[in-house]
């Protein structure tokens, strides 16, 4: 006699990502009550850990996966970034697991103490950039975001006295932040495909908040002149460079005080079985996926595998790794959105969606992850890794053929109108390899993510700024690695911030078993 077909049968197909490999087996094999049971349980755990790792408008108001969606906002924006943070990681690089939990212990112990001073201030994190944070002040009604960013920005600041010293067995530090705001106006937009989601915001105010942040000073918070001025009675301010102007923090303890606003909790409701029935338990899992898969979404289909994997011990270990990491830079696009009308903002964002979803492809189809998409000085930045979480001997040529393909995907992309005119669409890209951070970083039972952080990282953007349009610069340790398979042009040796000598760097111009043709001009 046949096996009865397993309770779970209609919804296996969507449970396959969702459940750790044991646990998909003995579903399947032994679906009994205690079996089932354990499902659920594993998804109620899911489900929380994936909401934090999303922002808060996406986790309030999760968007159907595919659906495109978008709108106008006006508020205060955030950019904090932590100094002193790579010191530490190369000096602990070397001692393995040791050191990546020094380092986790660190980063977190500060994440944890920012994210609980933005969010008594009422803001919302929005993204983890490395280690630095882009947050959120909505505008509302008898509500004045600006000066509850300043308040929210002073308050991190004192916060960072804990962070002054910090001891660890391979010696002292110090960490220090940048916090930038600018308030304005900026789309924030949720795009994608069903398989993977990105929430992005787009338009000038978000490059302003961080041209910002990086001309503020460390310890203190910088303000656009046009932000200050939304602030005028509350705070004493001091002129410091052309355009910006740093907050003066002469308020006493119980002036500035500890919090702003209470929050809602970030935490879903937590679902009660009532009724422990083979029927119950199955509608009450069918339930949990269905509120799980737009918040799965946003993540890259491998952290999603790491994520549930580790879900029964509620924690990602953290390792140092070698990754090939690129990012690119698409041009053209963002700046477009504040001269378009209105009648051209939905295909704005549909182009937009088109294209990350085709970059995204070309990355998972050679092993890579497309990390983020986050808006910087000149158009939106798309970072990228190949080694983490999963390794492979081939990573740089991985790598290699992923940013050929992502420059002539971009090359092929009939760019559309605005105001009459074609797009000027461009890009720029850089790629370094070496070893990284890899852990899951922010407030261990709140907001957090899985992320790579380290030198390599920060020499792969500054690669891309210094790129040419269309042209895709390499580090020397990426050209060794994949110098017998593409053909590329030495560009000499640069001086790159953090870095004592100077930086030999390549051109990567095409496979070398091509067809013969021109060397690509863009």
């Amino acid at each position: 006699m046949l096996p009865q077909l397993s309770p779970l049968a209609q919804i296996e197909p969507r449970l396959r990502t969702l459940l750790s490999a044991d646990l998909y087996a003995t579903a399947w094999v032994d679906p009994s009550l205690d079996t089932l049971t354990r499902v659920f349980e594993h998804l109620r755990t899911l489900q929380r850990i994936l909401h934090d790792y999303v922002p808060r408008r996406v986790s309030g108001v999760p968007v159907i996966p595919g659906r495109i969606r978008y709108e106008w906002q006006e508020g205060t924006l955030m950019f904090a970034d932590l100094a002193g943070f790579t010191r530490i990681v190369e000096a602990n690089a070397a001692t393995g697991n040791e050191g990546a939990q020094v380092l986790l212990q660190v980063l977190n112990a500060y994440f944890a103490q920012m994210i609980e001073v933005i969010s008594k201030s009422g803001g919302d994190l929005l993204e983890f950039t490395g280690d630095a944070l882009l947050v959120q002040f909505p505008a509302e009604k008898d509500y004045n975001d600006t000066v509850h960013a300043i308040r929210a920005g002073l308050r991190m600041q004192r916060a960072m006295a804990r962070f002054a010293t910090i001891e660890t067995p391979q010696g002292t530090y110090s960490l220090q932040i940048r916090v930038g705001i600018h308030a304005g106006r900026f789309l924030t937009a949720d795009i994608g495909t069903p398989l993977r989601m990105e929430h992005v915001l787009l338009g000038n105010a978000v490059a302003n908040t961080k041209q910002t942040e990086a001309n503020g000073q460390p310890g203190r918070v910088c303000l656009t002149l046009s932000a200050s001025d939304r602030a005028q009675n509350q705070f004493r301010f001091e002129s410091w460079k052309p355009d910006y102007c740093l907050v003066v923090d002469d308020l006493t303890d119980q002036q500035l005080g500890e919090y702003d606003l209470t929050t809602p909790s970030r935490r879903p409701a937590s679902q009660v079985l009532m009724d422990r029935s083979i029927e119950s338990l199955v509608a009450e899992i069918e339930n949990a996926v269905s509120r799980i898969e737009p918040l799965a979404s946003y993540l890259s289909s491998d952290v999603l595998d790491l994520i549930v994997e580790s879900a029964a011990h509620r924690k990602i270990q953290p390792a140092f790794v070698t990754a090939t990491v690129i990012f690119v830079n698409l041009i053209g696009l963002d700046k477009d959105l504040y001269h378009a009308e209105p009648s051209e903002e939905a295909g704005l964002v549909a182009f937009f969606s088109h294209a990350v979803a085709l970059i995204n492809a070309t990355v998972e189809a050679r092993g890579g992850v497309l990390k983020k998409v986050t808006y910087h000085l000149d158009g939106s930045d798309m970072v990228i890794y190949f080694g983490v979480p999963n390794s492979h001997t081939d990573d740089s040529l991985r790598a290699a053929n992923a940013a050929l393909a992502i420059r002539s995907i971009i090359a092929r992309l009939t760019p559309p109108n605005v105001n009459g005119r074609l797009v000027a669409l461009r890009c720029k890209i850089g790629m370094a390899r070496g070893p990284a951070f890899a852990g899951e970083i922010g407030e261990p039972h709140g907001r957090r993510e899985f992320n790579v952080l380290g030198d390599t990282v920060n020499t792969a953007a500054r690669l891309m700024l210094r790129a040419d349009a269309n042209q895709i610069v390499i580090t020397e340790a990426v050209h060794q690695e994949i110098t017998s398979r593409f053909e590329c042009e030495s560009l000499g040796s640069v001086a790159l911030k953090g870095k004592t000598t100077p930086v030999s760097i390549f051109s990567l111009i095409k496979p070398i078993d091509s067809k013969p043709s021109q060397k690509y001009n863009g």
